[in-house]
């Protein structure tokens, strides 16, 4: 099985986090900031990754650091799992509605961080929750996955349809991203690495 566990610790947060990215798309969250984790609910739930994410943040200040945080131990816990990345498809796109927004993502497993993050008209709150930290935590990710992450937001005036759409697509994207193909024997680069 393609397994991850991370702890981190630090002044502002403590954060606990596996993944199983051949599971069924069960998850275990507790962040303490409702929104996020019904968004990450959809990511396991949508990409079929088993997913716990616990953590404790200085939600007295806001929920800034938390969701950085807990993205950078995301995307570590994901690069872990991919290891190597022999036989790894590699590349993953997809394009979910919600309603009236439409959410495009596209993912490279290159070792590469990269995020490119398109959503200008993605402001307010959901609850708790600043619409801004969508994007602090996609790029969290995306640098300590070290993939290549492309976010954007092709339509949407409701911001908890537009935010959900966006997680529900880098789901499916990421989901197909690090599937294994039985047809590759190495790793997916003619340069023989894409963790270096």
């Amino acid at each position: 099985m393609r397994h991850a566990a991370l702890t981190r610790e630090t002044k502002e947060t403590q954060i606990e986090v596996s993944v199983n990215l051949d599971g069924t798309g069960s998850s275990d969250l507790a962040t303490g900031v409702g929104f996020f984790d019904h968004m990450l609910t959809h990511l396991a739930r949508h990409g079929l990754f088993d997913l716990v994410v616990k953590a404790q943040g200085d939600l007295e200040v806001d929920a800034h650091h938390t969701v950085e945080d807990i993205g950078i131990c995301l995307g570590k816990v994901f690069q872990d799992a991919v290891g190597e990345g022999k036989g790894l498809v590699r590349f993953g796109h997809a394009v979910i509605p919600m309603d009236e927004a439409l959410a495009e993502v596209a993912v490279d497993v290159s070792g590469r961080p990269y995020l490119a993050f398109s959503a200008a008209f993605l402001q307010g709150r959901v609850g708790d929750f600043d619409a801004e930290l969508v994007e602090e935590f996609f790029r969290a990710f995306a640098v300590n996955g070290r993939m290549t992450i492309h976010v954007h937001l092709r339509a949407g005036s409701n911001v908890h349809h537009s935010i959900e759409a966006m997680f529900k697509a880098f789901a499916r994207a990421l989901s197909a991203a690090v599937r294994v193909d039985p047809r590759v024997k190495d790793v997916p680069s003619t340069k023989g690495t894409i963790t270096q």
